[in-house]
């Protein structure tokens, strides 16, 4: 084996005042350089790649004056050329982390940086979906029921009041309603097996809505309604709201978009680290985006389908959805409306919905 040429150092043992002068090799070794010092006094310490503290690396337009090695018990040492030890080490097979060389080279920072974002981006578009979809068939119904009672009983005590309908229009609505449920294909149900008990509910308040709860609860305000009585919107019109409705239950929805969060929140404390304030920011501002919206777009294709295996038609559905998106820009609708409405209207959506099954395949 041919002899590693000597380095010029000062070694700090502990054990006396001064710095004793040696020569420094580095030799090659199966996991990684191995350092050997020799002093003048004939004492030698050959330390192993795992004893030794390997000072981080540096560019060479911000190489250091010295270069200071820890050699924990045995001390430290000092080596006074910066550029001798690294051709040393190079010699040695030393390689450098990815880590040392993101803080050498900002070119490999960049990549590096690049795919975590490629990385994270991945997750959150494909990832996340598709673990929340599994991990919701694990969701039992019971817990979809128990709280959707509680979250019942929390809106009825702060904004909703029983409904001022008269009891033979909520009987209509509920058997138009009741006829939806009665037509459900297999191939609209997203998780098979899933059987929810499907009510719709009426409540006096919050505006112009209606939306779903975990586990087959669809709740539709007076104010919907009166809208569409009000525009001579027809029946038509509110059936295909229910049956929007219907699907966000059937794609279980709700549930989705809790384990959607929490799934993502995961994602992003693993990727960023010891920040799990940013990654539950972050992540309820994502899936409070773009998830909600996919959610919106299942659950319009749900309704145009089923719609047309009923014999019904979801324009006028896109007509009432104008009219609540113009009611919502004018400040008529209640605050709270707009916070829990599962069906923010734009015309790009009603339009969609117009064109029906075409705009879902």
């Amino acid at each position: 084996m041919t002899l590693a040429a000597a380095l010029p150092g000062l070694w700090f043992d502990g054990r006396t005042s001064g710095a004793r002068p040696v020569e420094v090799r580095l030799q090659r070794a199966a996991e990684g350089p191995s350092l050997a010092l020799q002093a003048e006094d004939g004492e030698s310490l050959v330390l192993r790649h795992r004893q030794v503290r390997w000072p981080e690396r540096w560019s060479a337009k911000r190489a250091p004056r010295k270069v200071v090695v820890d050699l924990g018990a045995r001390g430290s040492l000092e080596i006074s050329d910066p550029a001798a030890w690294e051709q040393a080490l190079g010699a040695a097979g030393y390689q450098a982390t990815v880590a040392t060389r993101m803080q050498t080279r900002w070119t490999t920072f960049a990549v590096v940086l690049l795919a975590v974002v490629a990385v994270v981006l991945a997750f959150y578009r494909w990832g996340t979906p598709w673990v929340a979809t599994q991990l919701t068939r694990q969701v039992p119904l019971s817990w979809e029921t128990d709280l959707t009672q509680r979250a019942l009983r929390d809106i009825d005590g702060e904004w909703l009041k029983p409904s001022k309908l008269p009891a033979q229009r909520q009987a209509a609505l509920r058997a138009r309603f009741d006829a939806l449920a009665a037509n459900l294909p297999a191939e609209l149900r997203r998780y098979p097996g899933y059987q929810p008990k499907l009510e719709l509910h009426f409540r006096h308040g919050m505006g112009a809505n209606a939306f779903a709860l975990p586990g087959g609860t669809v709740v539709m305000t007076d104010g919907i309604v009166e809208l569409a009585d009000k525009h001579q919107l027809g029946d038509e019109a509110l059936v295909g709201v229910l049956a929007h409705e219907i699907g966000h239950v059937l794609h279980r929805h709700a549930t989705r978009l809790v384990v959607e969060q929490g799934v993502l929140n995961v994602g992003l404390g693993l990727a960023l680290g010891d920040v799990s304030w940013l990654a539950s920011i972050g992540g309820s501002m994502l899936t409070g985006l773009s998830y909600r919206r996919s959610h919106e777009s299942e659950a319009d294709c749900f309704a145009v389908a089923l719609m047309a295996r009923t014999g019904g038609r979801t324009a006028p559905m896109a007509d009432l959805l104008m009219k609540m998106d113009h009611g919502a820009k004018a400040g008529e609708s209640a605050g709270w409306t707009e916070l829990l409405s599962s069906h923010p209207a734009t015309p790009q959506r009603a339009e969609a919905l117009k064109r029906g099954e075409s705009a879902c395949r």
